[in-house]
């Protein structure tokens, strides 16, 4: 389901006038679309890091060595 057609699930709360106040999502839809937020702001951070000339490591690679070190990943 693309993120449109997720969307289309929203319903509205909306006041006297009938002006929308607030949005209702089934909570699945709410974790999917947050997840495909942290994946596109994760990119964007990528995306910045090369541009900057750093060095990017694929994410196993990272919790491989994050592990030697001692860290819970």
């Amino acid at each position: 389901m693309s993120v449109t057609e997720k969307l289309q699930t929203a319903q509205f709360v909306v006041d006297a006038d009938g002006t929308k106040q607030a949005v209702i999502l089934d909570y699945t839809v709410w974790e999917e679309l947050l997840s495909l937020l942290e994946d596109a702001e994760d990119a964007a951070e990528i995306d910045h890091l090369r541009e900057a000339g750093e060095e990017v490591i694929p994410w196993e690679q990272a919790k491989t060595e994050l592990r030697a070190e001692g860290v819970d990943v």
